[in-house]
């Protein structure tokens, strides 16, 4: 239990603005070091066998302009690809995005540090209306993000990977849910959130990530 909640504290969260093609969006940003070099964790972002060991299965023409699509249903658009230190792609959902609410791009940043790990930054800027922000604030996808690095660690670390399923019915991922939402909490707080907006919406990211009895 106590690697998964270091896991969680070694990430750094805000929650910012932005703007993108379809209008003001907000930003979740998580920036972290990994114990790996940057090639390695190039190699991780991209390879489409390592991709689906900590993110999901992709399919698609994987090159800067094509199309890839994700086995849970998010698409988009490679937008820029510059190993080993950059990659940005738009991120929709379903097969009509306009329908969905909102549409967003998830931008990577990776720099080698002189020890020979690798700082990594995640900005997922977003244009997002009802239901998700109001309802869930930045935990909405700040807390599947978190889920998502933590089966990236653990595949740099070791190959091995993690079921998020299995992890939310655990009692140690079921806190570490709990604190992840809390944590993008303190975050919207940071960012300026009203203190009873920001706590529904934590309440609300805990139960929709982690259903069932407390």
């Amino acid at each position: 239990m106590k690697d998964v909640l270091d896991e969680l504290a070694a990430a750094r969260r805000a929650m910012g603005k932005g703007s993108l093609p379809a209008g003001d969006a907000y930003t979740i940003e998580l920036r972290r070091r990994y114990s790996a070099q940057i090639d390695d964790v190039w190699d991780a972002l991209t390879n489409p066998e390592r991709l689906r060991r900590w993110l999901k299965p992709v399919t698609g023409e994987l090159r800067p302009g094509g199309k890839f699509e994700l086995d849970g249903g998010e698409h988009g658009e490679i937008l820029r690809c510059e190993p080993p230190r950059l990659l940005a792609v738009s991120w929709l959902y379903g097969p009509d995005a306009d329908a969905w609410p909102g549409t967003s791009e998830v931008q990577v940043c990776l720099a080698p540090s002189a020890a020979g790990d690798t700082e990594f930054e995640l900005i997922h800027a977003a244009v997002v209306e009802e239901p998700l922000f109001p309802t869930y604030g930045p935990g909405a996808g700040g807390v599947g993000w978190d889920l998502h690095l933590l089966s990236l660690t653990q595949l740099l670390a070791d190959g091995e990977t993690a079921d998020h399923e299995e992890v939310g019915k655990s009692p140690e991922g079921r806190e570490f849910i709990r604190r992840s939402a809390a944590a993008w909490g303190e975050a919207h707080l940071a960012a300026g959130g009203e203190p009873a907006h920001v706590a529904a919406a934590v309440e609300a990211t805990t139960r929709f990530y982690a259903p069932g009895p407390a």
